[in-house]
């Protein structure tokens, strides 16, 4: 439903906080700096845990603020992860004490759980607690307090047990500060009805100032800090921080809790398990070191609830309705991306070479240990709905090999125009073809990105027998190419599996981009007609994807903004789609 234009400020009426970092300090909200102290420090000697002189005292407190936002995230049913950053004045070391505290009301009068934290240098000055002993399925409302300061008021929620009747979830990727702003997030945090958000990765992004999708960065007030690329602890910190500074993305952790994983802009662009396209050893150092601190720095800004920084992957159960099982296939597991420069030779496409190599049986996306770990958390649960949150497309994305060749080197191939323009030809007047053009139609139709499950087809084969020998209703979410889609999920035996929802991004720039010529509506239309199993595509807006489980149906509806480069923006739903649970829905995506 198209809306009227809308500037996204001021944030919802729940952020009641300090203001951004470069803003100047919000007054105390509830009295004057040394009332407040004083107030802090008896209510903490009635608890017997924050005397007045771990405070410093009333005279000589130092001035915080709470200037990143609180975020809560991985809830259970009966508790949930608090988060927030205390900004501490410059060159300032000594530990904060912190207090939190949850309610069930927004104004605090009912309190159900309380307690205290401190912020140190060793974690940046970031807070996680664990709040628990909270009730199923309920919303409750929290807080931060350090000295004289007080965070903004935000809004979570525990999950469900037993019967549940639905889920909505609304579903994230790719988020890249420079591109733009980030009115799809704030567009989502408007809703009230949503049970938690997902985000599949890239949250942030690693580039130097001026680097990718940057064109716009300084006219909207973006430009990326530090200003080189970022490599260790500091840098991968200073960059959470700045996104964290962004009203629209504290906006949306203040509306719901979030479920999280990274992909491959939380350490470098095409991670896998020892290296990355975009790590140099011999210029950047040791990249284990750099995925440890880019690890390390993740866990401290965002709401995880982590007991060893490289697993990330976990599972949700939202009563008997939907288990969400968050994986890793960016990092832990994964065998280094194949490079399609290695099967174009001069006499063709090597076809027998690339099927081998891309099927060989010990191809790794996930390794051994996650996906055992996958079978049993599938094995163990009678949910209606097995949902798999992760970052990279796992339906079968073939596409005729000159129109690939084409994207990696210009005018060696044919546009997918051209493409459709000739199999049009052939089907009209097959006896006019020319032979450049025949053997244009006789090429092979080649997996597009092999970064991908179309990379990793014995990974993906393994996980589909799974889900069809446990006879689960299999959901897949995905991210990762900035682009949205909806396929339909086979074996190589043609067996109705599931199905694949995949968001758009919330800022970084899809086939638009990489495509200038093509019409997106025309690319569409065509990438459907040209890819079997796939139903849906959006290859040129930003957006976020609204998933809603109900016992008889999995629901799709792809939400979009008009523009990332002005604050005022319309928001619509561009496409509803859904698969109906039970075996003869299964693997069928239809239209709503």
């Amino acid at each position: 439903m198209n809306r009227p234009p809308r500037t996204p400020r001021p944030l919802t009426n729940l952020l009641q906080g300090n203001a951004p970092e470069n803003d100047a300090p919000a007054d105390p909200a509830h009295a004057s700096r040394r009332s407040f102290v004083r107030q802090l420090a008896l209510g903490a000697a009635a608890l017997g845990t924050l005397p007045l002189a771990a405070c410093g005292g009333s005279d000589d407190a130092p001035e915080v603020r709470f200037a990143h936002g609180v975020a809560s995230g991985d809830p259970l049913s009966d508790r949930v992860i608090l988060w927030t950053r205390v900004t501490p004045p410059a060159n300032h070391g000594a530990d904060i004490p912190v207090r939190w505290e949850v309610a069930s009301d927004s104004a605090f009068a009912t309190l159900v759980a309380q307690g205290t934290a401190s912020a140190t240098a060793a974690r940046d000055f970031t807070v996680k607690v664990d709040a628990t002993g909270l009730r199923p399925a309920t919303p409750y409302y929290y807080r931060f307090m350090a000295y004289a300061a007080t965070s903004a008021t935000a809004r979570t929620r525990t999950l469900p047990t037993g019967s549940v009747s639905q889920v909505r979830l609304a579903v994230f990727s790719c988020a890249n500060y420079p591109a733009g702003y980030f009115n799809v997030y704030a567009e989502a945090a408007r809703r009230n009805d949503l049970d938690a958000t997902v985000h599949l990765g890239d949250y942030v992004y690693e580039y130097a100032r001026g680097g990718y999708a940057s064109a716009n960065a300084e006219q909207l007030g973006r430009l990326s800090q530090p200003v080189g690329e970022i490599l260790s602890l500091a840098d991968y910190r200073t960059r959470h921080a700045q996104y964290k500074t962004d009203a629209d993305l504290q906006a949306l952790h203040a509306a719901a809790p979030m479920i999280a994983v990274w992909d491959d802009h939380e350490i470098a662009n095409d991670t896998w398990a020892n290296g990355a396209e975009n790590h140099q050893s011999a210029t950047e150092g040791s990249f284990a070191a750099r995925k440890a601190v880019a690890m390390q720095a993740y866990h401290e800004w965002m709401p995880t609830r982590n007991a060893q920084p490289e697993l990330i992957y976990r599972s949700f159960a939202f009563g008997d309705l939907v288990a969400l099982h968050m994986l890793d296939t960016r990092v832990i597991g994964r065998d280094e991306q194949a490079d399609y420069s290695r099967f174009f030779t001069a006499s063709g496409f090597d076809a027998a070479g690339f099927t081998a190599a891309v099927g060989a049986p010990t191809r790794q996306l996930m390794g051994s240990t996650q996906t055992q770990w996958l079978q049993q958390q599938m094995a163990a649960s009678s949910a209606t709905w097995q949902v798999l949150g992760q970052q990279v497309l796992m339906g079968r994305m073939n596409i005729p090999a000159p129109i690939l060749i084409d994207t990696l080197q210009p005018g060696a191939g044919v546009s997918v125009s051209q493409y459709a323009a000739i199999v049009a030809k052939a089907q009209a007047a097959p006896a006019t073809l020319t032979a450049t053009e025949k053997g244009v139609l006789a090429q092979p139709s080649i997996p597009y990105n092999l970064d991908a499950w179309d990379g990793y087809q014995a990974a993906r084969e393994t996980v589909l027998a799974m889900a069809r020998g446990l006879n689960k209703n299999l959901v897949v979410l995905s991210g990762d190419t900035h682009n949205a889609w909806a396929n339909e999920l086979a074996d190589l035996g043609g067996n109705a599996v599931g199905v694949e929802f995949a968001t758009s991004s919330v800022t970084s720039p899809g086939f638009e981009d990489y495509l200038p010529k093509e019409n997106p509506a025309v690319l569409a239309g065509a990438l459907q007609q040209l890819i079997s199993p796939l139903k849906y595509c959006d290859t040129s807006r930003r957006g976020y994807m609204l998933l809603t489980a109900t016992a008889t149906e999995c629901r799709a509806d792809w939400v979009y903004v008009n523009t990332i480069t002005s604050r005022s923006y319309t928001a619509s739903t561009d496409k509803s789609l859904k698969v109906v649970a039970g075996t003869a829905g299964r693997g069928r995506i239809v239209a709503v």
